[in-house]
């Protein structure tokens, strides 16, 4: 039995190469040949009826990845998006020209077949070969196993690969659609409406983070990437969207690790006459939804811990000060000096900044010794009113904002608000976001605002940080078909 083999030298790649001149030569164009299709390999599958073989007839295509060569018929397996499905391909019923021809094909190789399907004696549904056709020759040869290779990143960089011979990635890559093709039809389903808004901007805005820059050469203007979606989304609250989403790229110039890259998905979504309590009711009956009709279970395993993540039921609510309070062991830590926080959080094994502003030295508590034991969903709310500018002022305490971070598998997967949609608090506190910076300031977003925003609750997940979630996958690479990397070397 032949398997997906190992060699990848220079002759193999001449061997391949003089097979396909022989073909060219012989009148015959691989890359010119057509094979229409009727089905994928699943749905062919599907269509067997127990005890009636080669009484459905079907046309299938597919990479060539397994040959059991058995003289004068071979045993096959191709493998299309489906997955993979078996033919057997008979020199007495292709003929003996088009069964000479098969047997020159190489593993890697594309081709079509029309048969009818049958099951073997082992029970495997097979397509029972009438014609074979070569629709594409792969002139370099697949890799057998994908640890085999001594550069670990060309997982990443030769992703077309990985999805070829590694069914644990093609299996999470596959599921990364159906996640965001559903988040699509619940939001649609609850009257929200999908929306576009520009990728190139002339402020930074919605986030604090560093973006890429670029020029835009016919209008003399210096233009950003867009690091968050959220200005432009409340825009269109202010225009009559009352309820309005997008899923789209954002861009952020900063560092790269396991949870980040420098272009990742967002979705963000605006309800008019909601709040972040609102938001809390969303994400959840969301993501309940997702484990039900994409993944089949409330629960799942998260990788890292061995926990069971439950999704059902009620989720975990909890004010952020209560988790500082718990975890500094100081029930007064937030009453303390600038100098007593600097000392505490030493005490607790953290490297602090003396140029830090205070809630900067209270967050790093909350990020690196709180929130990665949040493994089960957990609403964290009350946020000090410094980390966020565009959330509302809670009306019982305004030193905090009326918003949560929902924390699941520990780390952050949707920040919510109530939105801030007076005008003059709104630009106090982006002046004090900026230092005073007006260059900094959506001065066009605050004109929105004054012609009057509805209140409203908004929220963002992260499309990347949810997939490393529901797929079990160790690394934002893992749940991205095509990472930013360092420029390579083809060979």
């Amino acid at each position: 039995m032949s398997e997906l083999t190992t060699d990848i030298s220079h002759d193999q790649h001449a061997v391949r190469r003089q097979k396909l001149a022989e073909l060219r030569a012989a009148g015959q164009d691989p890359f010119r040949a057509s094979c229409p299709t009727t089905h994928f390999s699943a749905d062919a599958i599907r269509l067997y009826v127990e005890g009636q073989d080669n009484a459905v007839s079907v046309s299938v295509a597919g990479r060539l990845v397994t040959i059991r060569d058995m003289g004068k018929s071979q045993f096959v397996k191709i493998l299309d998006q489906q997955g993979q499905i078996q033919l057997y391909v008979k020199k007495d019923v292709v003929g003996d020209e088009t069964y000479a021809a098969f047997k020159k094909f190489d593993l890697g190789d594309i081709i079509g077949t029309t048969g009818t399907l049958f099951k073997t004696k082992s029970g495997e549904i097979t397509v029972r070969a009438e014609r074979v056709t070569l629709v594409a020759k792969a002139l370099r040869p697949l890799p057998e196993k994908w640890h085999g290779l001594s550069d670990p990143e060309q997982v990443y960089r030769q992703r077309y690969l990985d999805l070829i011979v590694n069914p644990e990635s093609r299996q999470r890559l596959m599921l990364r659609p159906r996640i965001v093709g559903h988040i699509r039809r619940f939001l649609e389903a609850r009257q929200f409406i999908e929306v576009e808004t520009p990728v190139l901007q002339t402020v930074a805005g919605g986030a604090a983070a560093r973006p890429f820059t670029t020029h835009h050469n016919t209008l003399g203007v210096d233009f950003v990437l867009r690091i968050s979606l959220e200005l432009y989304l409340k825009r269109l609250l202010v225009g009559g969207y009352d309820r309005v989403f997008e899923i789209g790229r954002n861009f952020r110039n900063e560092g790269v690790s396991r949870r980040h890259n420098p272009e990742f998905t967002m979705l963000e979504v605006y309800q008019a006459y909601s709040d972040y309590r609102g938001m809390m009711e969303l994400i959840r009956a969301l993501l309940q939804s997702l484990c039900s009709d994409v993944l089949g279970t409330s629960r799942i395993k998260h990788a890292a811990s061995g926990q069971e993540i439950e999704f059902g039921g009620a989720w975990r609510e909890v004010p952020y000060r209560d988790l500082i309070r718990t975890t500094s062991g100081d029930a007064e830590w937030f009453g303390r000096s600038k100098a007593e926080k600097i000392a505490g959080a030493e005490k607790l094994g953290l490297a602090v900044d003396p140029k830090w502003e205070e809630f900067e030295i209270t967050n790093e508590i909350f990020s690196k010794l709180i929130e990665p034991t949040l493994i089960q969903p957990t609403f964290v709310i009350h946020l000090p009113k410094e980390l966020c500018p565009l959330a509302k002022l809670n009306q019982e305490d305004p030193t905090v904002l009326d918003v949560f971070e929902l924390c699941i598998g520990g780390m952050e997967i949707a920040p919510a608000y109530s939105e801030q949609n007076d005008p003059d608090v709104q630009r106090q506190m982006f002046e004090a976001q900026a230092g005073g910076e007006q260059q900094n300031i959506d001065q066009d977003f605050l004109l929105a605002l004054e012609h009057g925003m509805p209140p409203a609750g908004g929220m963002g997940v992260g499309i990347d940080r949810l997939c490393i979630l529901l797929t079990g996958a160790e690394s934002i690479r893992d749940v991205i078909l095509f990472p930013q990397l360092r420029p390579g070397t083809a060979g």
